[in-house]
């Protein structure tokens, strides 16, 4: 059973802060959850190495699931974290997503799931990205999550005093608080998702 769906977007995984306001709110949840992530800016950085973007995005995804791991561990969370194209769990092809559930289902009873955004390719048999957001409503309605848990962009938002809604769809809320809160990656997702602070999570 998944009690929650949580999602850590581009612009919070360079945050230090605000993942360890996230790590000390997940001990709090006493139910098994699976949280999402994206890649980086550690993907530009790796860039600037002379890595191509390809190889670079793909060991940005691998060293943040790693990474996150670690994380959540030193905050006593126990975790399993997968790539999303390890072992054929998300497949994808011309703008579909397959995804393995039963693979999920099949998983040690570990209270937390970390998965990246990260598919393998029908066409070619690769790791490519892949639309979080996609692969939130798959995994939401698979799961029977009641709404996705996104985190606020807003700067210092770990600290977010403002009240937030509990719910809102993105791409018919206030083009301002969408601007202010909602990740670039699901500005267009057209379900309700909870709008959080790490802190209130």
């Amino acid at each position: 059973m998944i009690d929650f769906l949580a999602v850590l977007n581009y612009e919070h995984l360079d945050n230090g802060l605000f993942l360890t306001s996230f790590a000390k709110s997940l001990k709090k949840r006493e139910k098994r959850g699976l949280i999402l992530h994206e890649d980086s800016e550690y993907t530009e950085r790796i860039i600037q190495t002379g890595v191509m973007r390809d190889e670079a995005t793909i060991r940005c995804y691998k060293d943040l699931n790693h990474r996150l791991i670690a994380l959540f561990a030193d905050e006593g969370i126990s975790t399993i974290g997968l790539n999303g194209f390890q072992k054929n769990l998300i497949l994808f092809d011309n703008e579909s997503i397959d995804i393995d559930f039963q693979l999920i289902k099949d998983l040690p009873n570990e209270p937390m799931i970390l998965i990246s955004s990260i598919g393998l390719s029908k066409n070619s048999n690769k790791p490519v990205p892949i639309s979080i957001s996609s692969l939130a409503a798959n995994l939401c309605e698979e799961f029977k999550v009641d709404k996705i848990d996104l985190f606020s962009i807003k700067q210092n938002s770990e600290i977010l005093i403002e009240d937030l809604p509990k719910s809102t769809t993105p791409k018919t809320t206030n083009k301002l608080f969408r601007d202010q809160h909602i990740p670039k990656s699901f500005r267009l997702f057209d379900d309700e998702i909870r709008i959080q602070s790490p802190n209130s999570f």
